[in-house]
């Protein structure tokens, strides 16, 4: 047998360590600096639970993502991610590397979205622009309002003001149950914090009254500054056995027959949410309160206020005798008259 060169030999290593090398700089500049080439960008790709990163490639393919199944298994492998990709709908954009993409998968960066309920918005509003969201899964379409509370664990009957204004972000997929519930939760920890802060002295038996209340102060409110005043004028009302005479929640209990006018006849219309025939809180909330409402509802401020009337700018004037209240009404309304 015949030996090989010591030179040779030494050359043949080299060459062969040479090209390694350059194997193994094709493959870094590959997986980490080359980004893949997409038909069209971004893409939404939804992982399902338990999907095999050949499973996420041919998906990732048919979207029109350049991206090789044996390529992302190498490197998935390569970077020990064994069992790590995580479910949910993922935004990917170009330019996006074979790593970055497998970092978001094994990270769970997956796409957000959001939906806002508005302050002052009904919980018809609410429901409306809940099953009109495209990125939610409506599992409550069409159910019964008290099965609806059911289903998040709410002990109540009706959903008017049980759920917290605010935005809320989910992964698109998202049932829209877990939105009812994660406001539902806000709403009665804001409730909580403010209810047990109150001063007892309050004309509230439950927290659930001063809720009503913070709806009618949401409703009444034209100008942020307001809001303590406004509550205080029904709080006043409330201790004295006053009649409420909220135009907000008769409108609230005319429900489709408001047409945008309040009429006498209407006021005079008895129902339970015509708090100028009946005294005291209507049955239910009538919207969704703010924060903001609710503080002012469980410690409106220290005045003597009975009546107020909108200046026109948003402010109200508040009086705290029915005379001055004629006054600020014929100076606001009646042009002087």
């Amino acid at each position: 047998m015949t030996a090989v060169p010591q030179g040779r030999f030494v050359r043949l290593l080299i060459l062969l360590l040479v090209l390694a090398a350059g194997a193994c700089a094709w493959g870094w500049y590959a997986f980490t600096v080359q980004p893949l080439g997409f038909a069209a960008s971004p893409v939404r790709y939804v992982v399902p639970k338990g999907a095999s990163v050949r499973t996420v490639a041919a998906g990732l393919r048919a979207q029109g993502v350049d991206i090789s199944t044996t390529r992302l298994w190498l490197w998935y492998k390569l970077r020990r991610y064994d069992g790590r990709l995580k479910a949910g709908t993922y935004g990917f954009a170009a330019p996006l590397t074979v790593d970055a993409l497998l970092d978001k998968l094994v990270r769970g960066d997956v796409l957000l979205t959001e939906i806002r309920f508005i302050e002052g918005w009904t919980f018809r509003q609410m429901r409306d622009a809940i099953d009109a969201h495209p990125d939610l899964v409506h599992d409550t379409r069409g159910l019964a309002e008290t099965a609806l509370l059911g289903l998040i664990g709410a002990d109540e009957r009706r959903a008017e003001g049980l759920f917290f204004p605010d935005t809320y972000t989910f992964s698109p997929g998202a049932s829209d149950i877990e939105i009812y519930r994660q406001a539902y939760r806000k709403q009665q920890q804001a409730l909580r914090a403010a209810w047990e802060a109150r001063d007892p002295s309050l004309p509230y038996g439950t927290p659930y009254e001063a809720l009503v209340m913070a709806s009618i102060v949401e409703k009444e409110t034209g100008h942020a500054a307001d809001r303590e005043k406004v509550a205080a004028v029904f709080v006043n009302r409330l201790r004295r056995g006053m009649m409420l005479q909220s135009d907000p929640t008769t409108i609230y209990g005319m429900g489709d027959r408001f047409d945008g006018n309040l009429r006498k006849r209407d006021l005079q219309a008895d129902g339970p949410y015509n708090t100028y025939t009946r005294a005291g809180l209507p049955p239910t909330p009538i919207a969704l309160p703010g924060k903001a409402s609710i503080d002012a509802a469980l410690e409106p401020a220290n005045v003597g206020s009975l009546y107020f009337v909108a200046r026109g700018d948003g402010t109200s004037e508040f009086s705290e005798d029915l005379s001055s209240h004629n006054r600020a009404v014929s100076r606001y309304q009646r042009n002087g008259r």
